[in-house]
């Protein structure tokens, strides 16, 4: 999980699923400063509970990618999200998602994406976090799920798109001239 410590992101459930989790090899890793702090005393307690989660606080930004990048998938458990940036690194970097079931989430992911989970719910998040691990034909399933939303994410496709919003803009209401801004 890449999100700092507050409540919006929820890292709550994702600590109460390091404790759900049994699948062998499984490492929850948290990255994130720990902007509240009964939060970060959770992370805490969590790391000197369970062996298998372990929370690395606020990383520089190149080396939380790195991390990203070597990850089996990235956890995103926010209760409100506009559009999460962790998510386009993560997909374009080949990176399966398992997410809340947010409409930010649900807008980058598409609708029928297979790794959504209840806001909240500890349970169903270690289930997908197990069966990712196990299961590899749903690893795969992901894994394509993301590639398909990949060329969303392309700065050539975001350029476009921001192009259009503002042609289409400009069209439906022309710029003033200074004659029009002059007094009748």
């Amino acid at each position: 999980m890449i999100g700092h410590l507050r409540a919006e992101k929820d890292p709550a459930t994702f600590m109460r699923a390091a404790s759900l989790v049994t699948a062998p090899g499984v490492r929850l890793l948290h990255i994130g400063g720990p902007l509240d702090p009964g939060l970060a005393a959770a992370a805490r307690a969590t790391t000197a509970r369970h062996p298998r989660y372990r929370w690395l606080g606020a990383l520089a930004h190149e080396e939380t990618r790195a991390h990203l990048r070597r990850s089996r998938a990235l956890v995103i458990a926010s209760t409100m999200e506009g559009g999460a940036n962790v998510i386009i690194e993560a997909v374009t970097s080949g990176v399966p998602v398992i997410a809340s079931n947010i409409d930010g989430n649900r807008g980058m992911l598409g609708p029928d994406y297979a790794g959504y989970f209840p806001v909240g719910d500890a349970v169903a998040l270690a289930r997908l976090i197990e069966r990712c691990a196990a299961d590899a034909v749903f690893d795969a399933t992901l894994r394509a799920g993301c590639a398909a939303r990949a060329p969303l994410f392309a700065p050539a496709a975001e350029q476009a798109a921001l192009r259009d919003l503002v042609d289409n803009l400009l069209r439906d209401h022309p710029p003033r001239t200074t004659n029009d801004w002059k007094r009748p």
